[in-house]
């Protein structure tokens, strides 16, 4: 996936354990309404079975064509041959994710508040950088809390897809983009919605409403 492709939903799976089975069609109801990139993010399950979950989903991303990127665990992404991995304040360089998943690997770096992250890991070769969380969210409700226009700032500082974090709703996710992000990064908004489908494509169509590519 290019920098140009890197761009609409990108659908993070929930902290909640689950059935293997039940995430798996999970994540396919999100691809199916639009998700183009989905992130395995799991603090719950031991290796084995972060292992286990992670094939299968890989399984199910690669037969959709979608790329599928693991969260904080850059030897589980390398062992499995995902499609990245996104690091966060305490997980290793980019430059060291770089030189162990390859050349094509989709290496995301979350930035938080800090421009200045977000070009520390353009120069250490990240392929995007993640800024929020930009509202209210059960999944990081500690988390720093920028303004949207933070999205403009890096558009003139940094050359990478942008991607926001953090409380999106198909109701407010607009303002990000046009305040410069490329992705949506969603949990909450999509996987605890009685129809994933239709939740996904709640947020895909925001990409399309008069956005022109940028």
């Amino acid at each position: 996936m290019t920098k140009t492709q890197l761009r609409g939903l990108y659908a993070i799976t929930p902290d909640a354990p689950l059935p293997l089975a039940t995430l798996v069609d999970q994540v396919g109801a999100a691809i199916a309404g639009g998700a183009r990139l989905i992130q395995y993010r799991d603090k719950t399950h031991p290796p084995d079975e972060r292992h286990r979950y992670a094939t299968a989903l890989l399984a199910c991303c690669r037969a959709a064509g979608v790329p599928l990127i693991i969260n904080d665990d850059l030897e589980l992404a390398a062992v499995l041959g995902a499609d990245g991995v996104h690091l966060g304040r305490d997980d290793p360089d980019p430059r060291l994710a770089r030189k162990r998943l390859g050349e094509s690997a989709i290496i995301g770096v979350s930035c938080y508040d800090q421009l200045a992250l977000a070009e520390a890991a353009q120069a250490a070769g990240a392929s995007y950088v993640a800024f929020g969380s930009f509202f209210p969210s059960p999944t990081k409700p500690n988390a720093v809390r920028p303004a949207p226009d933070l999205l403009t700032a890096a558009r003139g500082r940094v050359a990478l897809p942008l991607v926001a974090i953090g409380g999106i709703t198909p109701h407010n996710g607009r303002s990000l983009i046009t305040a410069g992000a490329d992705m949506l990064a969603v949990v909450t908004g999509v996987f605890a919605q009685p129809d994933i489908t239709a939740a996904a494509c709640a947020y895909t169509n925001l990409f399309s409403e008069g956005d022109p590519l940028r």
